[in-house]
């Protein structure tokens, strides 16, 4: 049966190749037709990224292609480097030797976009803002006393109790970067979208709203008031020097055009290119093919803990023995040099792995007849699982196929409902029952520095309706246990804990962690300096004529 699931994963992937160019044929054409027009000028980089950009607002979702984004425009407080460690970004930073008062203080010549000049009021809204929607924000908000602009250039964070995690979480590049906004726009409710009229930042790049195509188009240009840091670049740390005038982001849906059009010299940067044609870009030899993220991403299902069936922790278990990391990695990568099979919902590379909790099926053949015991059980009955399918990324595409075929296979019910990704994104935030345009599953990816430590990882985070990120597990042992590791005095209790942590993340089901990718990007060999980075930035690149 296994081998069956192979096969048809790889003859998906193919029709995905093919499929798509059908699907998108004519905008493909109207894109090549128009780049083939223009031509790439020695100052304008022309990129294709991993996905359309339609959210803008980098708060309310944690998109990457949103985040991405927000790293063109905003500047962030702090950045964090290659090593992990918090840097200064646009303040310096002193803390109380009692640990207790974090004092930030904004270095000169930071500027917005439209002329102003930002103060710590801006940054304290920000961070207000940042804090209501991060699950490392909110559990730092549980030990602040007080956030406050303390004069123009000083905000002051005070906490209540101690909690040892402070800058790194104001660094971390993802899920939710704490970006800072002008106050009059970080002043809006969490719930609020941005809009194109608040892309307003202090950062290397100015938005083009002018010419920006919602899912088609997004211009960036540089911004000759930013003031970079005068050290090396790191990941989102030190010096964003800026080399080029322009930076474009043309949506390619389809892989083989995405590919014809970087060989031939119509875009410069291709992000996530098809593991089935890295052949071709590899034999070209004014191409660089190249891993920019060396730690690599996890895929992963999330159920909706809201709605039956999977209110239900056995038939949660039951979905996680039905489920196995090879059918999923086969589907979405093909080829094993780019991908393994990891039981850590850490990850397998950093400090805190561990497969502690994890059924051996999740990274053998599943279980499916154990599946089908539980599911019985439970007293399943047929309760429709509706499962988002993006169609046209293709990092999240084959994971619904492969992941409806295995829980059908148990004896789910599986509604699986075609849609763009960033329709899911958007839909993935409704808490409406699944009748009524909400949902049950969805397949997400995250890079590893978003997932390595249960703080940074959105998935464990058990505040419910009100706080929790999509799917909304009301877990208070989760988050007491999250706690207890904030405040752990050696790296030995952390790791304890961080096992004791997703034990109990495996046996309530929290997410299901199917395993590790890496796919490397492409460029124009006229590209260099591009930092290898968990987040793709377009500082520190200079394009020769």
């Amino acid at each position: 049966m296994t081998t069956r699931i192979l096969r048809r994963a790889t003859a998906f992937r193919h029709r995905l190749l093919g499929g798509w160019v059908m699907t998108i044929l004519l905008s493909s054409l109207a894109i090549l037709t128009s780049l083939a027009a223009t031509p790439v000028e020695a100052n304008t980089i022309r990129a294709v990224m991993h996905s359309s950009l339609r959210v803008l607002d980098p708060i309310t979702t944690t998109a990457h292609i949103t985040r991405d984004h927000g790293y063109m425009i905003w500047d962030t407080l702090l950045g964090m480097d290659d090593q992990f460690q918090p840097q200064p970004q646009m303040a310096d930073w002193s803390v109380s030797d009692d640990g207790m008062v974090y004092t930030f203080t904004l270095r000169d010549g930071l500027k917005w976009h439209d002329g102003g000049t930002v103060t710590a009021a801006d940054v304290v809204a920000s961070f207000k803002r940042w804090a209501n929607r991060d699950g490392g924000g909110q559990m730092l908000m549980d030990h602040v006393e007080s956030v406050e602009a303390t004069d123009d250039k000083t905000m002051t964070l005070t906490l209540s109790s101690p909690f040892a995690y402070v800058l790194e979480l104001m660094a971390k590049p993802s899920s939710v970067p704490l970006f800072v906004m002008p106050e009059r726009i970080a002043s809006k409710s969490p719930e609020e979208t941005l809009t194109v009229e608040d892309q307003i930042g202090s950062g290397p790049f100015k938005f083009v709203a002018d010419e920006y195509e919602p899912g088609n188009r997004v211009v960036y240009e540089k911004f000759e008031g930013y003031v970079p840091r005068k050290e090396p670049a790191s990941w989102t740390a030190g010096g964003k020097v800026v080399n080029v005038d322009r930076v474009e982001w043309i949506n390619m849906s389809d892989a083989q055009t995405a590919l014809n059009a970087l060989n031939s010299g119509e875009i410069d940067f291709l992000e996530s290119p098809s593991v089935d044609l890295l052949p071709i870009l590899q034999a070209n030899p004014e191409l660089t093919v190249e891993k920019l993220n060396a730690l690599g991403s996890q895929t992963m299902g999330r159920f909706n803990f809201l709605y039956p069936p999977f209110d239900d922790p056995r038939i949660r278990r039951a979905a996680l023995l039905a489920m196995n990391q090879t059918d999923v990695l086969a589907s979405l990568i093909g080829n094993p040099e780019f991908y393994s099979t990891c039981a850590s919902m850490y990850g397998c590379s950093t400090p805190l792995a561990t497969d502690a909790g994890a059924p051996p099926s999740l990274i053998g053949g599943g279980d499916t007849e154990a599946a089908q015991k539980l599911l019985e059980e439970a007293g399943y009955d047929g309760t429709p699982v509706v499962l988002m399918q993006p169609t046209d990324v293709p990092t999240v595409s084959p994971q619904p196929v492969i992941g409806a075929q295995l829980l059908r296979r148990a004896g789910f019910n599986v509604d699986l409902q075609p849609m763009d990704w960033q329709t899911l994104v958007t839909r993935r935030a409704s808490q409406q029952p699944p009748a009524e345009g909400g949902w049950n599953m969805f397949f997400t990816n995250w890079y590893i520095p978003e997932v390595w430590n249960p703080l940074v990882n959105p998935m464990l985070n058990g505040r419910g309706k009100d706080g929790g990120w999509f799917g909304w597990p009301d877990d208070p042992e989760l988050e007491a246990m999250r706690n207890e590791f904030a405040k752990a005095g050696s790296d030995e209790e952390r790791k304890m804990i961080a096992e004791r942590i997703q034990k109990h993340a495996f046996d309530e089901v929290t997410y299901l962690p199917l395993g590790e990718y890496s796919i490397p990007a492409a460029w124009n060999n006229d590209l260099s300096g591009i930092l290898h980075s968990p987040v793709p930035v377009f500082w520190n690149i200079t394009k020769s004529e």
